[in-house]
């Protein structure tokens, strides 16, 4: 049913917990699965936080990558990386569509809750966009 599932990761703590989601769903369908990190493009003069500076980081997204890599290793699951530049929300759907993804799991921080969050989500643009379907994980 999923032959292949796609993980878009950050630092926040709804990837985390999303996790034994992810685990539990890839050992019970016996699924590919493959990790992704967006490092974030910044415009010059934007306001940067340190979580801005840890996702527009290559360095910190590689670490990241593979610190997610080695849990999955734990767990018995082997779990391709790919690791690419841009927009995180178009990005996701675009490699969903390249790994013909049959789901995306996805942690959620619920600004989608608010009338602005809801057009800003990376989740609620992924739902609208994906080629598949998205399992968000709150």
């Amino acid at each position: 049913m999923f032959k292949t599932v796609l993980f878009p990761v950050d630092q926040s703590r709804e990837t985390r917990e999303a996790i034994d989601t992810v685990v539990n769903l890839v050992n019970t369908y016996r699924s590919r699965l493959v990790l992704l990190s967006v490092v974030e493009f910044v415009e010059a003069g934007e306001p940067e936080t340190i979580a801005d500076r840890e996702m527009t980081s290559p360095e910190a997204i590689a670490k990241l990558l593979t610190d997610i890599k080695d849990l999955f290793q734990q767990q018995g699951i082997e779990a391709e990386v790919i690791e690419r530049q841009g927009v995180p929300a178009f990005v996701i759907c675009d490699v969903a569509d390249e790994v013909e993804a049959n789901l995306i799991i996805m942690g959620c921080r619920g600004l989608g809750l608010t009338e602005e969050g809801a057009s800003e989500s990376v989740t609620n643009r992924v739902i609208n966009l994906a080629p598949c379907p998205v399992l968000v994980v709150p």
